[in-house]
């Protein structure tokens, strides 16, 4: 998928539904596949790999082997590398659905539980799947021809792809999945329509077919027309085309953290004066906020501004937004202090705030001029998976799940330096006396994220521990130090 450089490319990943509403399964013994299972999650996981020139594509597996299936129709996937019995066309179907063909055999795939063959001449009930989307649903919206982001315009009241860069908490698109279809959802929690209006309510005309061209993305509506940007605003609307063509394709990025800081002096961090990042602000702009982008490797962060800058550490030990590519001085190790934080730069030195509200790196210790507070600001709404899969209530309980396949989503509010959580309902997460994560507060509780690892969170509760999924799935803060099971993509 392409990107204008901001963010990175989300790669497709899907679980496949068959006609009995189960999953195309991979096992890792024997490297068989099934379709027993009923919801998705890291064995119904699959990721599309794409030969743009001939439409070709390969299905590759969380164990990294490919779908293949040879003359006889015999299903497999053993193969680390593709070869021509791995090579699939996909034949979309007026509802949405897919067909997959053997392009070298010419047959098609289906089947049930353990009975897979790609053998069928023409395509049934059978040979048809649904396509669920398993990357997070939060992401930014590229249009492809217009090569602009998708954003809520609060002057227009609409859905407009005008944006250059997706910047600020109204880029962020959270996708909806239900019963097969998606609805696009804007920040302040409102459905795309296919006439562009917003509404609060999802009714037919909000949910859309997904579809794939090329690699990129096409939402179909109930009467078989695309989602489009239309006018100089790029207002997403449904167009006249029944086909998708090159204005109807969008492209999903990854929507990074976007955060701003408060220093000690209780002025936000800028760069409206120029390039020295100071805190010297009272309001809250673009230029005040900054993309938080962590190394894989090292774990350090970096701030990016929404003029594609980085943070830099300069020579006097100032901090400049004048770097446009990563480089040491541009890594800062971020100490998380409860409802505050500090950060250190590349010289080992803390940054402070310094009485001018110039930032600097020339602290040894940590104290009240050395902390800042950090507040998310592109996460309005919540959705949160980890290592089993998604958050959603408990059908019959006032808990958490933590192992679905769907996922519920959340209001986040901040306060000082944390954030409390809402439901749907209205009432709050609490923690229990037992540690469990309850929703049915009647007051709000405070909750600190600690953003310690590219694309995760960890929760840390009242009582100290992290939120973590339980062997038995259920969302309990018991966590001691941070594992796989205590982070979160949000």
């Amino acid at each position: 998928m392409s990107t204008n450089g901001i963010n990175t490319p989300l790669k497709l990943q899907f679980g496949l539904i068959n006609y009995e509403n189960r999953y195309l399964t991979a096992e890792a013994f024997g490297f068989t596949v099934n379709a027993s299972a009923t919801g998705l999650k890291k064995k119904q996981t699959w990721t599309l790999e794409q030969n743009q020139e001939n439409q070709v594509v390969f299905l590759r597996s969380h164990l990294g082997r490919y779908l293949a299936t040879d003359k006889d129709g015999k299903i497999s996937c053993e193969k680390e590398v593709p070869d021509p019995d791995c090579r699939f066309l996909i034949v979309p179907q007026s509802d949405g659905r897919w067909a997959l063909q053997s392009e070298p055999h010419l047959r098609y795939f289906g089947g049930s539980a353990e009975y897979l063959s790609c053998f069928a001449q023409t395509i049934g009930e059978v040979e048809q799947w649904t396509v669920h989307l398993a990357l997070h649903p939060q992401a930014s919206m590229l249009s492809v021809p217009r090569k602009r982001y998708a954003h809520l315009s609060i002057a227009d009241d609409k859905l407009c792809t005008g944006r250059d860069i997706p910047w600020g908490v109204d880029s962020l698109i959270t996708l909806v999945y239900l019963e097969g279809k998606y609805c696009l959802k804007t920040c302040d929690n409102r459905f795309l329509r296919n006439d562009g209006k917003l509404v609060i309510e999802n009714e037919p005309d909000t949910c859309f077919t997904l579809e794939l061209k090329s690699g990129k993305l096409a939402f179909k509506d109930s009467e078989g027309k695309y989602i489009t940007p239309m006018g100089p605003t790029g207002t997403m609307k449904s167009g006249r085309c029944s086909t998708p063509w090159k204005d109807e394709l969008f492209d999903l990025e990854e929507s990074h953290p976007q955060v701003v800081f408060q220093g000690a002096n209780k002025k936000y961090v800028s760069i409206r004066q120029g390039v020295s990042v100071s805190a010297n602000q009272n309001d809250e702009t673009d230029m005040e906020t900054f993309q938080m982008e962590i190394d894989k490797d090292t774990k350090k962060c970096m701030f990016r501004t929404n003029g594609g800058n980085y943070w830099t550490l300069v020579s006097h030990c100032g901090i400049q937004a004048t770097v446009t590519e990563a480089e040491e001085n541009t890594m800062f190790d971020i100490e998380w202090l409860g409802r505050r934080v500090a950060l250190r730069a590349s010289n080992g030195k803390y940054v402070c705030t310094k009485k001018n509200g110039h930032l600097a790196a020339v602290s040894d210790s940590v104290g009240e001029d050395e902390m800042f507070v950090l507040k998310l600001i592109n996460r309005p709404i919540l959705v949160l998976r980890g290592e089993n899969g998604f958050v959603c209530h408990h059908k019959t309980s006032n808990t958490l799940d933590a192992n679905r396949s769907v996922y519920d989503i959340f209001s986040l509010l901040f306060n000082d330096g944390a954030y409390q959580i809402k439901s749907g309902k209205g009432t709050f997460w609490y923690v229990s006396s037992s540690g469990l994560v309850c929703t049915d507060g009647d007051k709000p509780e405070d909750f600190i994220f600690e953003f310690l690892v590219y694309g995760r969170v960890g929760i840390k509760a009242q009582n100290g521990k992290y939120l973590r999924g339980d062997q038995g799935g259920t969302l309990i803060a018991n966590g001691i130090n941070v594992d796989n099971f205590s982070l979160w993509e949000h």
